[in-house]
């Protein structure tokens, strides 16, 4: 099992579950920078603050879905691959670096799995998020039995 960050279990805010599957393939719920069901910024990404200031907030929001993936597999599995990463950008008009906010969600996924952490990704600007949240994360994964 992948060890995240906060390694807390995601919170819904709304009737869905954080994770659902058919067979091995394993899709999570829009995973925002929530730590206990606060979540820890809010607001548009504006073109006039730093990336990095977003960095914790993407890093959180990824590693909520990886929990949401972890507790879902069955004691017997693993994670085996990041299939796919949707990156749901809460920008202002003119935003126009959604990858580089997705960078940090890719980083992390490396870290936590290696090349298997990698896979297609898609960075998308949004006019606005629940809760206004700047950041929103979705994953498509595999698991395999060990």
């Amino acid at each position: 099992m992948i060890q995240s960050e906060e390694n807390v279990p995601p919170v819904p805010q709304g009737k869905y579950i954080p994770a659902s599957r058919v067979g091995d393939l394993i899709f999570t719920s829009g995973m925002t920078p929530r730590h206990k069901g606060v979540l820890i910024q809010t607001g548009k990404v504006s073109t006039e603050e730093p990336l990095h200031i977003y960095r914790k907030a993407v890093r959180l929001a990824v590693s909520n879905a990886l929990n949401a993936i972890n507790n879902i597999l069955n004691e017997d599995e693993k994670l085996n691959q990041i299939v796919a990463l949707n990156v749901y950008v809460n920008a202002q008009e003119n935003f126009q670096a959604h990858s580089g906010l997705a960078d940090f969600a890719s980083e992390y996924l490396y870290e936590q799995l290696g090349q298997n952490g990698i896979g297609s990704r898609a960075a998308i600007g949004v006019a606005s998020l629940p809760g206004n949240a700047p950041i929103e994360i979705q994953i498509t994964a595999v698991c395999t039995k060990y």
